[in-house]
């Protein structure tokens, strides 16, 4: 009397769809070993799919066969498909089966494996369900990209989203709040670049953005946040980014500001590069992370060394060099030379007439701004034409030619945001007067606002000001490049009182036109 194993297999998916069933294979296995006069020495169920033969109950079963050879002569099943949806692995598998002695056969598509023509039927058998299952992939995922093409965010929400499903069974993606806060504070802070990635996820967090810092980086990635949706290359299709149906977290300008300071392809500003400025700075230490070495260039840290009664604070750079400064000295330096930006008396209510002056009559700048962003734009598609005609000609190869494409378009994509920002931000009806009066009541008072400010906010007063690191020579700063609005106020403070009026005929009328964020009262905290 043969002696067999049944196998029943059944992945839930199936047995969802398809009704398949572990009890009916089971019920109809064991009537065919009592026909047949076959004893049944162990059953065995699997939940798992076909594709493979890592399946656990298999693997299992397979040990038992290669180590009591003889004690089983068949494995009965079903139908082959029960037993594997890939061909190739189904024939290394029988051939591994018959080699220890085990015959494997499906009840209900029985074939002699002797008769070398049946070897064609199992191969229908076994094909037919490979096929089935590589038109079902081709269809989800042709369905995907369709979806996708269509606006639909597919997927787990990033951070800041949360995956939703309408009455109708729509699914959908909706803010999650309070990490949609958390997210958009992020990318802003990442587009001004005052700092690094890691410093900003850091702050996030403790913020409370439940992210990881690898899942947080590549959210910032995600052209998702800014209202869009990537349909990957595929086949002859090239890569697009198309139109979302999600309401986006940030604008696209700030998206794509975001994604030129971490590739780095804005001028280092702040401390944008690889010695960015330590978050976990210390109060008596808010300099460190801004400060370039005078002798060497390299960019200075800080610590605190312990005294008899006290800790004393140092700016200071390689043990190698040996600059160092005592913080306290360096600190006062700069609230001076803080003040050397707070307008003079008498000067704050020309530097408003100048702002207003310079924004009322500003029709000139925004179409020359305009114009600017349309010739960039024209520009980059012109060398998209360009690139087409060389490729046409045999000039450069068809990889050059997608380089070039995906370069311009990559440009053309960013233009296009920021002009839409641009026309959008102009259009818009801003209360200038009652914004400048505030930004100039709050540099009166600069210095006051950068001593009562806690550390996080006077760091953020610096970046605001400075946009690039300045060195310390032991008794002043000699800093750099400034923020616009503030090297405006610099300039009128130059200004002897007889040529004040003047000073609207020397300045060009985009130098300085809107104030930055450097000198709005938002950046300050409350209360001052």
């Amino acid at each position: 009397m043969r002696i067999a194993d049944l196998y029943i297999r059944v992945s839930t998916d199936e047995q969802a769809d398809k009704g398949y069933s572990q009890r009916l294979q089971e019920d109809v296995l064991l009537k065919y070993c009592a026909i047949n006069a076959i004893t049944v020495r162990k059953i065995i169920f699997e939940d798992h799919s076909a594709k493979t033969f890592e399946r656990p109950e298999w693997i299992k079963l397979l040990a038992e066969l290669k180590k009591y050879k003889g004690k089983t002569d068949l494995v009965l099943f079903t139908k082959w498909d029960r037993f594997s949806r890939n061909a190739s692995d189904a024939y290394q598998m029988i051939s591994t089966l018959r080699k220890i002695g085990v015959e494997p056969q499906a009840i209900e598509q029985p074939l002699d494996m002797n008769v070398p023509e049946n070897k064609m039927m199992l191969a229908v058998y076994l094909t037919t369900p490979e096929i089935e299952n590589d038109r079902r992939a081709l269809n989800v995922k042709t369905g995907m990209r369709q979806a996708r093409k269509e606006g639909r965010w597919l997927g787990v929400a990033p951070p800041g989203y949360i995956n939703k499903t309408r009455e109708n069974g729509t699914k959908y993606v909706a803010f999650d709040e309070p990490e949609a806060t958390h997210m958009r504070w992020a990318f802003e802070q990442v587009a001004e670049g005052v700092f690094t990635t890691q410093e900003i996820w850091k702050m996030a967090k403790h913020q409370g953005l439940k992210c990881s810092a690898t899942s947080f980086r590549t959210a910032l990635r995600n052209v998702g946040y800014c209202g869009k949706v990537l349909v990957p290359a595929y086949k002859n299709e090239e890569k697009q980014i198309v139109q979302g149906l999600h309401e986006p977290l940030i604008s696209e300008v700030i998206f794509y500001k975001a994604q030129e300071m971490m590739d780095g392809r804005v001028r280092d500003i702040g401390v944008n590069s690889s010695h960015g400025i330590l978050v976990v700075a210390p109060d008596k230490l808010p300099l460190r992370g801004f400060l370039k070495c005078s002798r060497c260039t390299r960019l200075l840290t800080g610590s605190a060394s312990k005294g008899r009664n006290n800790y004393y604070h140092y700016y200071h750079c390689q043990p190698s060099c040996g600059c160092r400064y005592k913080a306290e000295h360096v600190n006062m330096a700069f609230v001076r030379k803080l003040r050397e930006f707070i307008p003079k008396p008498g000067m704050a209510a020309l530097y408003k007439e100048v702002i207003l002056d310079l924004y009322n009559g500003g029709s000139d700048y925004f179409r020359t701004e305009r114009k600017n962003y349309i010739a960039q734009i024209t520009e980059n598609n012109n060398r998209i034409t360009k690139a087409r005609e060389l490729l046409l000609s045999d000039d450069i190869s068809g990889n050059d030619y997608k380089t070039i494409k995906a370069e311009a378009e990559e440009k053309i994509m960013i233009l296009e945001a920021r002009l839409n920002d641009f026309v959008a931000n102009t259009a818009a009806t801003v209360d200038i007067d009652s914004l400048v009066y505030k930004a100039v009541e709050n540099l009166k008072k600069l210095d006051l606002l950068y001593l009562n400010a806690d550390i996080g906010h006077q760091r953020d007063i610096i970046g605001s000001i400075f946009l690039e690191k300045w060195s310390f020579d032991g008794l002043v700063h000699r800093t750099g490049k400034l923020n616009k609005a503030v090297e405006l106020i610099y300039l009128i403070n130059s200004i002897s009182p007889k040529k004040q009026s003047r000073v609207r005929t020397k300045i060009r009328p985009n130098h300085g036109f809107v104030p930055s964020a450097g000198v709005e009262p938002a950046r300050f905290p409350t209360g001052v």
